[in-house]
């Protein structure tokens, strides 16, 4: 990604949180914080004994520590009347990372691996493993990198209670991540809403299928 590229994520969340206001939600003021020079994230890596990903190291020296962008339409009924049908689970948007808090995000994701998924032969407790998370869903599920793939790591669903979403990769490293969710107006983070905008477990979520545009365009239209 260009550098003047990162100048189009901010537009389109701006764009996103105008038309959320539009359609009656409500909205976040959106945070952009500095960048941090590399000492800072080599302390990180020091204290969590592992390499952050190549792309994220990119964002959060050459863009941004820390972002936040969020949004809800707390009017349920309202909602759901006006939503097309297949797009009704669809109710709250949020990205975030911070690389402040993200020692604390990690540190939850491994006691909850510790305590409840701890067995690496287990199919549905490994997938825990080998990750380090970077974003807090709210629920007990995290968002995280992958760190058993090689090169720049995948962003992948941890979910706590038997999710559809679990295990998904939901982007091909933290760039194309941000990318994808920024096009989906930040839908999320929980998996039920994601799934909407996936295909399969490995195909990420999908900008441009037929409900990303469905919804685009229905958000995208004046009250």
């Amino acid at each position: 990604m260009k550098e003047q590229s990162w100048s189009v994520w901010e537009q389109r969340w701006k764009t996103t949180l105008s038309a959320i206001e539009d359609r009656g939600g409500e909205v976040s003021t959106l945070t952009i914080k500095p960048p941090v020079p590399i000492e800072q994230i080599t302390l990180l890596e020091q204290e969590l004994e592992v390499k952050l990903p190549t792309s994220l190291i990119r964002v959060l020296t050459e863009y941004s520590s820390e972002v936040q962008v969020s949004w809800s339409f707390p009017d349920e009924e309202n909602r759901l009347a006006s939503l097309p049908p297949e797009l009704d689970r669809i109710f709250r948007g949020e990205l975030y990372w911070s690389l402040d808090q993200l020692g604390d995000i990690e540190r939850n994701r491994r006691g909850w691996q510790e305590a409840v998924f701890p067995n690496p032969h287990d199919s549905y407790d490994v997938v825990w493993h080998h990750k380090l998370a970077f974003m807090e869903v709210g629920n007990g599920d995290f968002i995280a990198f992958d760190l058993s793939e090689p090169d720049d790591y995948p962003v992948v669903y941890l979910s706590h209670d038997a999710g559809d979403g679990h295990g998904y990769r939901l982007g091909d490293n933290f760039i194309d991540f941000v990318d994808r969710c920024t096009l989906i107006g930040c839908v999320g983070p929980e998996d039920w809403q994601l799934l909407t905008f996936i295909d399969s477990p490995m195909s990420g979520i999908d900008p441009h299928g037929e409900y990303a545009l469905k919804w685009r365009s229905w958000l995208s239209r004046c009250k």
